[in-house]
């Protein structure tokens, strides 16, 4: 896996990053840092990436598993230590998950799988992180029923 990563040069602090797979994404700072704010934070990406690793595969676990599911969005809600280096503390993921006769108990399997078992980025992060989780799972056409 490569990633290229270019300064946008001295006038602030942009940085856009091309992926090996030929993807691009930008980052900046805040106002007080130097940045125009005209894009996301590294660490907000860090966070977009971990996010989208478990919902990935809550996503592919509950399928393999034939269960119906039709959507799946994750919250994530984190501190990160008030001396440099800031690295992430707390980090909790709310997940949503919507679909049809969705058993708790598949979904919950899945979410912890994702955490125990697949996910590199919230692996890693939990070296210096206490990583927690919650589940709602929205049935099609019915209420939600809130986590236990």
């Amino acid at each position: 896996m490569e990633v290229n990563i270019d300064w946008g040069g001295p006038q602030g602090m942009l940085f856009v990053a091309k992926t090996g797979t030929g993807h691009i994404a930008a980052m900046d700072g805040a106002p007080e840092g130097g940045g125009h704010n005209l894009a996301p934070r590294p660490m907000e990406l860090l966070l977009v990436g971990t996010g989208g690793c478990t919902a990935y595969d809550v996503v592919l676990i509950l399928k393999r598993g034939r269960h119906a599911i039709t959507g799946c969005s994750v919250k994530l809600q984190a501190e990160r230590a008030e001396v440099d280096p800031k690295v992430f503390t707390k980090i909790h993921f709310v997940f949503t998950v919507t679909g049809d006769n969705l058993p708790r108990a598949a979904v919950e399997r899945a979410i912890a799988l994702s955490h125990e078992k697949y996910c590199s980025a919230s692996a890693m992060l939990a070296h210096t992180a206490a990583i927690t989780w919650s589940a709602e799972i929205v049935q099609s056409g019915a209420a939600a029923q809130p986590a236990a």
